[in-house]
This record gives C-alpha cells, structure tokens and sequence, in this order.
C-alpha cells in the first residue's frame, strides 16, 4: 500500500503534528488519522523517489480535479438539506440530484460521491475525494453532522453560511463594477486625446506661432504627449507588471501580509475590506463551532479560509493561545486587529456559554456596516469621479487653447 504524508492537529492538545501513514487511499488515511484522534490539514501521496517533505494538498484521488461552481454548489447544497429533511436517504438524495442537474461536472461529481457512499464510504469521506469543489470548511461541517447524527440541519446550516458570504461578496464586488468600468473609459479616452489630438495642434503651434514660447501648461501637454508616443510600450507594460507585482506577491506570505495591511489601513477602501474581513471570520467560526467542531480544529479552518493574511495571524495566535487554555477574547484583542467592540461581544459570548450565536451577531451586525460602507462609497465616489475627470479634460482644453490669444494678436 501506497505511504501518505500528513500535517495533522491533535484534537486534544491542539499540537500540530507532521508524520508519514500506510493506506489504500487518501480518503482511508484520513479516516485513520481521524480514529487516531487526529484532524489531518494536509495529506499528499509520498514520491517514490524522495519520501516525506512534501506536505501541500494533493486530494484529487482517482476522479481529477473536478470543480462545481461556487453558486452552483450553494444551491445544490440547499437542495441536499431540503431533500434529507423531507425523509430521504442520503444515497436516494444524491442521486435525485445527480438526475436533476444539468451541469456535467456537477453531475460527475454526484455520481462519484454516491458511488462511493454506496461502497461503505462515510459521506465526508466521499466528499474529501473532490477537495477542487468540497473545501475544509465544507468537509468539516459534514464530519461534525455525521458525528452529531444532524446531517440536515448542518447541511442546511453550511448553506445558508454559503448564501450570506455569495451575497456580501457580490454586494462588494457590483459596488466595484461601475467606478471601474468609468475609471477605464475615462483613460482610454484621455490617453487618445494625449496620442491622436495634442499632436495635431502641436503642428499648427508650430507653424503660426514662429518659435515663440508657449504658456507652460500647454508645453507640458505637448512633452507627455511625446513621451507617451515615444514610450507607449511603458503604457502596455504598466498594468502587465502592476497585477504580475501583486500575484506573485500574494504568492509570498510576506508580501500577502504587506499587501493586505496596505488594503486594511486605506482610507477609503480600508473600512470594507476590514469590515468584511470581521464578517467572515465570525460567520466562520460562529457556523463551525455551532456545528460542534472543536474549537481548535476550528480555529485553524477561519485561519485557512479567512482570505487575509492579517486575520489569519491573529487567529493563529488564538489558536495557540487557547492551547495553553486561555480564552478567545484576550489574545484577539492583544493582536490589534479586531475593534473592541467585537472583542467585548465575543467576551460575553465566552461569559455566558453563547459564543455561536454572538459571533452569528456580530456577522450579521458587520455584514450590514458593509452594505452601508458599500453604498456611502459608490455615493463617494461619484463626484469625485466627475471632480477628476473635468480636471483631466479641462486641463487639456485649456491647454491647447492657451496659445490661441497669442495666434489671433499675430493674424490681426
């Protein structure tokens, strides 16, 4: 049998744990690791050549890595709750859906996990063989509901998650659309004005003018004009290594840290990107521990999932901090990451024994700052979107009539 290296989580101590298993699958390596006491992170197959070391996720098992759409997966998860709490198997259900869905991959993807439900695999374990489409979040909520015997009631749980996070994510993202789509257009117009229509009056300066001195605006117009004639493959190549820059820093954790902190402390786009941030983290961890993950294992899933890498800092450092059996409050708030309304919400959700249901608030209450955040900036940005523009264009205007003063006293 095949040997499979893991990075693991102990889920009494909470230590993180690194070693090598023999096993016919991922899938049953999971599951021993899982009877051992052990929450595997990471599980890749050990190269024939050089055994142990490589410990990055590799899942995608027999059936390739095939991928549901996001919307498609919500829905179909939705559908997968409904039918299971009406009364029907889980293996009917599947296949319900499988006859019901008109994607293929969708339906490749059913038909593995019901094929493998029906040889004796638990569902989670079904579901691990598709990690492309099923994330940790996923898996984990589905371990937590067959452990628990809810299934249904988690399923419907990790849809409505999956629903709240799609809306705030398309409410930040359609907020976006518009200041892009103006900003784009306003400098292509502006860089045709520079390249096609300054050069033309530059000629006629030239010959009705007879080497006078032209106003300084105008001779700057003229020298960028030049430039970016001269050096328009700068214009090409700005934006292919400004994105290239960012992607390869997003690649690098110290350059994602940098990035993000930037995105956290902007003016004006920093207050959303944290306030979403906040929403995603307490909906995250306010759904798994509500589902009866332990803490811990938890805490690491928020730390995998949370989309910024200051968050996921912060949560590291609870992790560890609750290992040594402190609460979650005290070192979230020492990481200065959060404000401290969140903290003191999430204190008297650890006082009273509710800690779900404040982070379910506290989701809900930034989920709604966001919104608002959201439209204060589309409204922001709209006049200063036309201030800049009819900068822009005034400039130019005033720039190349300047020199007409100057052309009508010598053709008088």
């Amino acid at each position: 049998m095949p040997h499979y290296n893991y990075v693991a989580v102990d889920e009494k101590s909470g230590r993180e744990m690194k070693g090598s298993i023999e096993a016919a699958s991922e899938a049953m390596a999971a599951a021993e690791l899982r009877k051992a006491g052990l929450f595997a992170t990471k599980i890749k197959e050990a190269s024939k050549k050089k055994k142990g070391g490589g410990l990055n996720i590799n899942l995608d098992f027999q059936f390739g890595p095939s991928v549901i759409n996001r919307k498609l997966l919500m829905v179909t998860t939705r559908q997968l709750a409904t039918l299971l709490e009406a009364g029907l198997p889980l293996i009917r259900s599947l296949r319900t859906l499988q006859r019901q869905c008109k994607d293929k991959m969708a339906q490749k993807v059913l038909c593995g996990v019901a094929d493998a439900v029906e040889t004796g695999s638990t569902f989670s374990e079904a579901l691990s063989l598709y990690p492309a489409t099923f994330d940790k979040l996923f898996l984990n909520m589905v371990r937590a509901g067959e452990a628990a015997g809810a299934m249904e009631t988690i399923l419907s749980r990790l849809a409505g998650f999956m629903e709240k996070t799609a809306r705030l994510a398309g409410k930040v993202k359609s907020a976006m659309i518009y200041p892009s789509v103006v900003i784009s257009l306003a400098l292509l117009v502006t860089t045709g004005l520079m390249i096609f229509i300054v050069p033309s009056f530059t000629k006629i300066f030239k010959e009705l003018l007879e080497g006078d001195p032209l106003p300084g605006i105008t001779q700057f117009l003229i020298d960028t004009s030049e430039w970016m004639k001269t050096r328009w493959y700068f214009l090409l190549a700005a934006p292919i290594v400004l994105i290239t820059g960012i992607k390869l820093a997003y690649k690098n954790k110290y350059g994602k840290y940098g990035l993000d902190w930037v995105l956290y402390n902007m003016p004006i786009l920093g207050p959303i990107v944290s306030k979403t941030a906040i929403a995603r983290f307490s909906r995250t961890l306010g759904t798994l521990m509500s589902a009866g993950v332990p803490v811990l294992n938890a805490l690491i899933i928020v730390r995998d999932t949370s989309g910024n890498e200051l968050v996921a800092r912060a949560v590291m450092k609870v992790h560890d901090a609750v290992k040594e059996g402190e609460g979650i409050s005290k070192p979230l708030g020492a990481a200065k990451v959060f404000p401290q309304m969140v903290i003191s919400m999430i204190e008297v959700g650890e006082e009273t024994g509710r800690m779900p249901d404040m982070l379910e608030k506290v989701a809900n209450t930034y989920d709604e700052e966001v919104d608002n955040a959201v439209d204060a900036l589309t409204s922001l940005l709209e006049p200063i979107m036309i201030v800049v523009l009819a900068v822009i264009v005034g400039t130019i205007v005033i720039g190349l009539f300047a020199p007409l003063a100057t052309i009508i006293q010598k053709l008088s």
